[in-house]
């Protein structure tokens, strides 16, 4: 013969397996917490994503800094050492002329249509 079950053997399995059940779900949910954390989170996948692009644009900002800091360098180094430099800055920036030299200056006329 087989024995019944008691009643309270029953419940307790019940309730066990209401426990796991409800440690599973608290753990499921807890991982899914920690899932969306790491993607959107301060530190999370999307913000690290963002700060790399922000780095990359810093970088190329830095380079042409670099190249253009060579470059008045350069620039510099040749006015310290080179006359014609100097004239030739001074004519560009500053509109001079040699003494003797004419300067022309020469504006567009608007065009007439009845010609």
């Amino acid at each position: 013969m087989k024995k019944a079950s008691s009643p309270s053997r029953s419940s307790t399995n019940t309730a066990r397996r209401r426990g796991r059940r409800a440690i599973e779900y608290a753990l499921l949910l807890i991982g899914c917490v920690v899932f969306v954390d790491a993607l959107v989170g301060e530190k999370g996948l999307l913000e690290t994503m963002k700060k790399r692009q922000e780095f990359e644009v810093l970088e190329q900002a830095i380079r042409r800094a670099r190249a253009e800091n060579g470059l008045l360098r350069e620039e510099a180094k040749r006015l310290r050492s080179d006359p014609a430099a100097i004239e030739d800055l001074a004519r560009r920036e500053l509109g001079l002329i040699k003494p003797g030299e004419h300067l022309f200056i020469l504006k567009d006329r608007p065009t007439n249509p009845e010609r």
